[in-house]
């Protein structure tokens, strides 16, 4: 927006310095100010219920991320072990899960990553796993140890892969392969792998008649 200058001429000659003035900078944009924080300024953090707060005025309709961010959830310390077999998983392939027999097809690392993107990241890589008939993935959630809240991210992951609907079963990781900062996650099968298998077993079915 320009300054107007409609005004200033009560005369073809400024009658004052103040009137100069004005004529000189009638041309003149103001600059607007660009957002950018003040480097010498300290920067702080916002708090899980600011983060919550701001998330809440985000658009729901646009937000398709079934995994929920509830102010408290249940505290997962930051060297416990954590095993989950939901319904339907054999016991077979949960102990090969919790042994660690399986190759992690592809891995996510949320190491300095803020609560609400490791909730979207999460869910992008369920959903990208489930679609591409992964396996078994690799979650790396980190201990927490020296945060202010020991466990926190990794409280909320486990959170979220209970949540999950992609999720089959979770189990902390071997020692090689992140021990408590990381999870093993096995994927429940798409369509179209059920619908493989089911082709193959019938196929097999037959060949043994």
């Amino acid at each position: 927006m320009q300054y107007e200058v409609s005004d200033l001429w009560s005369s073809s000659v400024p009658s004052n310095d103040d009137d100069l003035f004005r004529l000189e900078m009638a041309d003149v944009t103001p600059i607007k100010p660009d957002g950018r924080a003040d480097p010498g300024k300290p920067q702080r953090k916002d708090s899980i219920r600011e983060q919550l707060r701001r998330a809440a005025a985000v658009d729901d309709r646009r937000d398709n991320n079934p995994l929920t961010v509830p102010e408290q959830v249940e505290p997962i310390g930051p060297l416990d072990i954590i095993g989950v077999k939901k319904n339907g998983v054999q016991e077979g392939v949960y102990r090969k899960l919790r042994l660690g027999k399986y190759e992690a097809q592809d891995s996510l690392d949320l190491h300095r990553v803020r609560l609400m993107d490791a909730r979207n990241q999460v869910h992008q890589f369920l959903t990208r796993a489930h679609e591409n008939s992964l396996r078994a993935v690799l979650i790396s959630h980190g201990k927490g140890l020296h945060s202010e809240r020991p466990g926190f991210l990794k409280s909320y992951v486990m959170h979220w892969l209970h949540e999950s609907q992609l999720v089959l079963a979770y189990h902390t990781a071997p020692a090689n392969r992140g021990g408590t900062g990381a999870t093993f996650v096995l994927i429940r099968k798409n369509s179209q792998a059920r619908q493989r298998n089911r082709e193959f077993f019938m196929e097999a079915g037959k060949n043994n008649r």
